[in-house]
């Protein structure tokens, strides 16, 4: 059993800043690789960001250069840094972790998501 839970979402002002956080726990072996999405009512998830097991990253094009994703891998965590926040990045933003558990079966589990919303 592997549990997806994001953290830190909230209301922030255009140009402000907000960190979440996606913690993954349960019977894990490794933690490979970890993306945020976004989702919007009435639109598709859109992947946001993504950090491989060996640190390499990327990032959709509405995103880069103001958002950063990193990983403390002892912490079984993944953070998205959200800078110069836009009203555009309102969402859910969802966490999606892709991990090898302790019998060595290779999942996916997203988590439950946490609302972000940029309004002055």
């Amino acid at each position: 059993q592997v549990q997806v839970v994001e953290s830190g979402g909230g209301l922030a002002q255009p140009g402000g800043s907000l960190r979440l956080s996606c913690v993954t726990s349960g019977n894990i072996f490794d933690i490979r690789t970890v993306a945020w999405h976004r989702q919007t009512p009435g639109k598709p998830r859109e992947l946001v960001a993504i950090i491989t097991s060996t640190g390499s990253t990327n990032y959709a094009d509405s995103v880069k250069g103001r958002f950063t994703i990193s990983r403390d891998n002892a912490k079984n965590t993944v953070y998205l840094q959200m800078n110069s926040l836009k009203p555009e990045d309102t969402a859910v933003y969802y966490c999606y972790s892709q991990v090898v558990d302790t019998s060595r079966t290779y999942l996916g589990s997203w988590g439950p998501g946490t609302q972000v919303t940029v309004s002055s």
